[in-house]
């Protein structure tokens, strides 16, 4: 089945899950959720970029289920008014994808991003949502930079592996919307992103060019690269060079 067919070509309605119902058990006791980061919850800043942008029509937030009411809280708080319900997630990341998704009302695309990456942008979602539109099904990310090695269970390198061709997957992962419904009823095998659902029922995904700002808060030294970047931002908002 084409999937991509069924995508409307002018003004799709975009949807937006924002899955953050992760445990944080590598943060050493920090909720990186609600990490305040430039004085403002972390899980924030991706929800006031999707808030901000005109194409996205709705957004889900997917926390823990202890987080829920504290989240609510936050996101009235903060006038993010796309966001129509904060919900508990599932065991597993993708088990929250699908009850974010199943909460959308109908749409043509599905925006699904990680909670944890507080620089998307406007551009981010421009190009996320241009290549779902033209491929159905589309992630950010950015060629490898380091020599990668692969290292047998004693930790010894058994090979290198070239770059050529190597990207890093991120968020935001953009599909259309009946195409990951499909993803998720098919495939029930531990996956670490949406992309792999769609790759495993034969649907091609296209890559677009992400970020390397973009990165994913999960240790405590995240928040420090994060706090550099947000105040790097800041410098070149207000012109310094």
């Amino acid at each position: 089945m084409d999937n991509s067919r069924e995508i409307q070509s002018d003004a799709p309605r975009v949807g937006a899950v924002v899955v953050a119902a992760g445990e944080s058990r590598r943060m050493g006791g920090i909720d990186k959720v609600f990490f305040p980061l430039n004085g403002i919850p972390l899980v924030c800043h991706s929800l006031a970029a999707l808030d901000a942008h005109a194409g996205v029509d709705e957004v889900v937030l997917v926390t823990s289920e202890g987080s829920v009411e504290r989240a609510k809280a936050m996101v009235a708080e903060h006038r993010i008014t796309s966001v129509s319900g904060v919900y508990a997630g599932g065991e597993r990341r993708q088990d929250s994808v699908r009850l974010g998704m199943e909460k959308l009302g109908d749409c043509d695309l599905v925006v699904v991003h990680d909670g944890a990456r507080p620089f998307l942008d406007d551009a981010l979602l421009d190009r996320g949502i241009a290549a779902a539109q033209e491929h159905g099904a589309a992630s950010a990310a950015v060629p490898v930079k380091d020599t990668v090695k692969r290292a047998d269970d004693g930790n010894v390198v058994t090979r290198t592996i070239p770059r050529d061709g190597l990207w890093a997957v991120q968020t935001p992962q953009v599909f259309g919307m009946s195409l990951l419904q499909e993803a998720h009823r098919r495939v029930r095998a531990p996956v670490t992103d949406d992309a792999s659902m769609v790759e495993a029922i034969g649907h091609p995904v296209k890559l677009f060019f992400g970020s390397y700002y973009n990165i994913k808060v999960t240790t405590p030294e995240d928040l420090t690269i994060a706090q550099a970047i947000m105040a790097l931002r800041a410098a070149d908002d207000c012109g310094v060079s």
